[in-house]
C-alpha cells in the first residue's frame, strides 16, 4: 500500500485492523462498543496507513464537537495570576472532558489578530466552533466572523455581541448594587478603578456607578480606566488617595486590583476598613485570604464556564437560539468594608 497512489480509505484501515469500517468510526470518534487493545489496533493500521478521518465529514454527519477554540488578548503574566480566567477554563474543560473535547488556547495582542486566528482556525478545519469574549462597542470581530460562518457564543451582554448567542451577566444591576451598599454604610466619595475603558462591560459598569451616583446625590464621583495587572490597580489607587478630595471608599473591576489596592493604602498609612473601604469584583480564595479579607461582588465563575461551553454546545448543533443571562454577581460582605470615617 505504501507504494499506491491511491488514497487510502477508511475502508483500508479497517481490512489492515481486521474490523469493520464501523468500529474504525467508533474508535476515531471516542465512542464505546470497541475494546482498548481493538481501538489501538485501530489507531496503529491508521498510522501505518497515514490515514487520519476527514473532520468536516465528521462534523456534518455526527456534529460531534472534537476542538474548541478560545482566544483571549491578554498578556501571558497576567492570564497567570487572573483568578477570573483560571476559573473560567476549568468551567469550560469540565463540560469539555464531558464529550471527550479538546480546548484550544492562545494569546493574541489584539482584535485583528485574534480575527485572523479564528478565521485561521475555522477554514483549516481546526475547531468546531469558539468562544468569543471582552467584547468591545462596535467590535470588528462580529461582522467578520459571521460573514465566515464560524459557530461561536459570546461572553458579554447582548447589546455588543450581534447575533452570536451569548451567554452574560447583568453588570448594570451589580454596579448599582455595589454603589448603593457603601451608599449605605455612610460613604459619600466613592471610586472606582476600572478595566480598559474600551472594554463593553467596563463602559456598562461605569455608566451604572456613575447613575447610581447621581441619583443618590453622592459625589464627587471618579472613575479610572485602567489594565487588569495589580501594579495598575496600585497606580490608580495611589493617584486617587493622593487627591485633594480621596474617596473614603474605592470599587475595583477585578480582585487582583482590589488586593493591590489595600497594599497601597498600608504603605500611605490607611488602615482598611477604618480609613478606607475595599470592594473587589469577580469574587476568588484570593480575597478570603488577603487581611482584612476582601468583600466582593460574587459570581460562580466556574459554573458560567460551564454554561458557556454548554451553549456552545447546543449552538453547534443547531439546537440554542437567543441568550442566557447567568445570576447576577451579589455582594458579599467581609472584612474590607465598614462604615465611613466619621472625619476624613
Amino acid at each position: 500500500m505504501s507504494g499506491s497512489t491511491e488514497r487510502v480509505t477508511i475502508k483500508d484501515v479497517a481490512a489492515r485492523a481486521g474490523v469493520s469500517k464501523g468500529a474504525v468510526s467508533l474508535a476515531f470518534n471516542h465512542k464505546p462498543g470497541v475494546s482498548q487493545a481493538t481501538r489501538e489496533r485501530i489507531f496503529e493500521a491508521a498510522r501505518e496507513l497515514g490515514w487520519a478521518p476527514n473532520l468536516t465529514a465528521r462534523s456534518l454527519s455526527s456534529q460531534r464537537v472534537d476542538i474548541v477554540g478560545l482566544a483571549l488578548c491578554r498578556p501571558a503574566r497576567l492570564l497567570g495570576l487572573e483568578p477570573f480566567y483560571m476559573e473560567f477554563i476549568s468551567g469550560i474543560e469540565s463540560v469539555l472532558v464531558e464529550h471527550s473535547c479538546s480546548l484550544l488556547l492562545r494569546l493574541v495582542r489584539d482584535l485583528d489578530e485574534e480575527t485572523a486566528l479564528y478565521e485561521s482556525w475555522w477554514r483549516g478545519q481546526m475547531i468546531s466552533g469558539a468562544i468569543l469574549v471582552d467584547f468591545h462597542q462596535d467590535d470588528p470581530r462580529v461582522p467578520a466572523l459571521q460573514a465566515i460562518g464560524l459557530p461561536a457564543v459570546a461572553v458579554g451582554h447582548p447589546s455588543l455581541t450581534g447575533a452570536f448567542p451569548s451567554v452574560w451577566t447583568d453588570d448594570a444591576t451589580a454596579a448599582a448594587e455595589a454603589v448603593r451598599y457603601l451608599a449605605a454604610l455612610g460613604h459619600r466619595r466613592i471610586a472606582r478603578v476600572g478595566g480598559p475603558a474600551g472594554l463593553g462591560h467596563s463602559a456598562i459598569r461605569a455608566a451604572a456607578f456613575e447613575a447610581t451616583m447621581r441619583e443618590l446625590g453622592l459625589g464627587p464621583s471618579r472613575q479610572v480606566s485602567t489594565g487588569f495587572a495589580g501594579e495598575e490597580g496600585a497606580r490608580a489607587t495611589r493617584s486617587l488617595l493622593l487627591s485633594a478630595d480621596r474617596p473614603t471608599a474605592i470599587v475595583y473591576d477585578n480582585d487582583i486590583m482590589a488586593v493591590a489596592g489595600a497594599g497601597v493604602a498600608a504603605e500611605m498609612g490607611l488602615v482598611v476598613p477604618d480609613d478606607l473601604s475595599l470592594l473587589a469584583w469577580d469574587d476568588s480564595q484570593l480575597c478570603r485570604l488577603t487581611h482584612p479579607t476582601l468583600s466582593a461582588m460574587s459570581h460562580d465563575v466556574h459554573h458560567f464556564g460551564t454554561e458557556v461551553a454548554r451553549t456552545l454546545f447546543k449552538v453547534i448543533e443547531g439546537t440554542h437560539t437567543g441568550s442566557l443571562q447567568v445570576p447576577t454577581p451579589s455582594l458579599t460582605p467581609r472584612g474590607s468594608t465598614a462604615p465611613a470615617p466619621r472625619q476624613v
